[in-house]
């Protein structure tokens, strides 16, 4: 289904406005301008988030991790290649 499109009117420094008259295509200004808009939005909103949650996190909570990620994560792909390893032994 298709998203029904709005027309927006504002203003933009010439020279921008003239680079996108001579990067992009006439027919694609708008498509070009609505991605790149909906791409910073999305970056505000992921910096939004990343601030709401500071301080959310306490080492003393997550003690698995205390001799850092990489070994967590190594640990856990050994664990889960045993594992795999076993049941196709018994297929």
């Amino acid at each position: 289904m298709a998203t029904a499109l709005k027309q927006a009117n504002f203003q933009l420094p010439g020279e921008l406005l003239d680079e996108l008259r001579a990067t992009v295509g006439k027919r694609e200004q708008s498509k070009f301008v609505s991605d790149a808009l909906m791409r910073e939005l999305q970056r505000l909103r992921q910096l939004k988030a990343v601030d709401a949650s500071f301080g959310s996190w306490q080492n003393g909570k997550h003690p698995e991790l205390t001799a850092g990620v990489d070994s967590f994560v190594r640990n856990i792909r050994k664990s889960s290649r045993g594992k795999r390893a076993d049941e196709s032994a018994s297929r």
